[in-house]
């Protein structure tokens, strides 16, 4: 998988992104006075996107499906959470490198242990390693038990006393997310497109083959688990930010399952399919909600039928549009028409020449 996209696909990642970015201009408009609502609700879709396109290294480049990504998510938010000072903000310039060292140095150790293990055994041990940190926080007087830990306030970006950002505003951190959303998938993007990328795809496709040419695939495997948790954990740092408090059902295994739909419905191993959906999820899940208490019932067809229609997820509709699949489908059908036509064509003059040859024999 050479990770190159049609330009269609880039115009359209570049439109939906100017509409974000135009949003104070259009958002009032359409939603009215709920307008700052649905700002706040995009800031959480560009989050869920920032943890999606996390799982996606893992999931769609490597191939390795993991329950347990939720437990970097809620890394990040307790971090953020246990670290910040009481009585005033923290400094964003070293909180959210502190988040990535810690989520890096806790997926470091669990990548040397889970990574051992393949197919439903990773799944199983990702998953046991999550719930063992959301039983600990749960019932951990120093992370505030289940009724987890209240951050008073958001860090600050300032240059000395200056400050650079306002974070407490709700359009500032609504842009500062999307800023890391498209830096993250500029960076991966990169990262796939690499020599490192291409070894990953190779590991995804038959890892032995890549070991007998000589690559240290265990080593590639724990650089991309650790690489994906640090972006998980910053996804997390920004949650609590959003949310004022870090809670132990971020850690929980629903919320990995939760992602891992979201990477799925928007199509795995394409990077930009789980930012489509995690867009898609929320707006359905908002859609279901208002529309009726069983709710889970209505999202769990509806992830059916998408994998039955969509097996490619949205970005396959992207990739390989339906009307250029009919073209291809007609091109080719023509092809194998003439094929055949031109089988018959052969076959005919070839009876004709052995008729004629058989009546001039008969005629000597």
């Amino acid at each position: 998988m050479l990770h190159r996209y049609p330009k269609r696909v880039t115009v359209l990642l570049l439109a939906g992104l100017a509409l974000l970015i135009a949003y104070p201009a259009w958002g009032p408009a359409v939603f009215g006075e709920s307008s700052a609502f649905f700002m706040e609700k995009l800031t959480l879709m560009l989050i869920f996107a920032l943890f999606a396109v996390s799982l996606d290294l893992l999931v769609g480049i490597l191939g390795l499906v993991s329950l347990g990504h939720a437990l970097f998510f809620g890394l990040g938010a307790y971090t953020l959470a246990m670290a910040s000072p009481d009585f005033s903000a923290a400094s964003l310039w070293w909180m959210l490198p502190l988040v990535m060292l810690v989520s890096g140095l806790v997926a470091a150790i669990v990548g040397l242990l889970v990574l051992r293990t393949k197919g439903i055994f990773f799944i199983m041990t990702t998953l046991a390693f999550g719930q063992m940190l959301f039983y600990t926080v749960s019932t951990s007087s120093m992370t505030g038990g289940t009724d987890g830990v209240f951050i008073m306030f958001r860090p600050s970006l300032a240059m000395g006393e200056t400050p650079l950002i306002d974070l407490d505003n709700p359009l500032t951190f609504f842009y500062f997310c999307l800023a890391l959303l498209v830096a993250v998938y500029l960076i991966l993007r990169a990262l796939t497109r690499s020599h490192f990328g291409q070894v990953l795809d190779g590991i995804h496709d038959n890892e032995h083959r890549m070991q007998a040419l000589g690559y240290a695939t265990t080593g590639y495997k724990l650089i991309a688990f650790v690489v994906s948790a640090m972006i998980a954990g910053v996804a997390g740092m920004l949650a609590a930010m959003q949310y004022g408090f870090a809670n132990p059902a971020q850690l929980g295994w629903h919320h990995s399952g939760e992602v891992l739909m979201m990477v799925i419905l928007g199509g795995m191993g394409t990077i930009f399919g789980p930012i489509l959906g995690a867009f898609a999820y929320e707006l359905l899940l908002y859609f279901y909600e208002h529309l009726t208490n069983h709710w889970p019932i209505l999202m769990g067809l509806t992830i059916i039928v998408a994998v039955l229609v969509l097996p490619k997820g949205i970005a396959g509709l992207l990739l390989d549009p339906p009307g250029r699949q009919a073209s291809l489908l007609g091109r080719l059908g023509g092809g194998k028409d003439n094929l055949a036509k031109g089988k018959q064509t052969s076959a005919s003059d070839s009876d004709g020449k052995n008729v004629g040859k058989s009546v001039g024999e008969v005629s000597s």
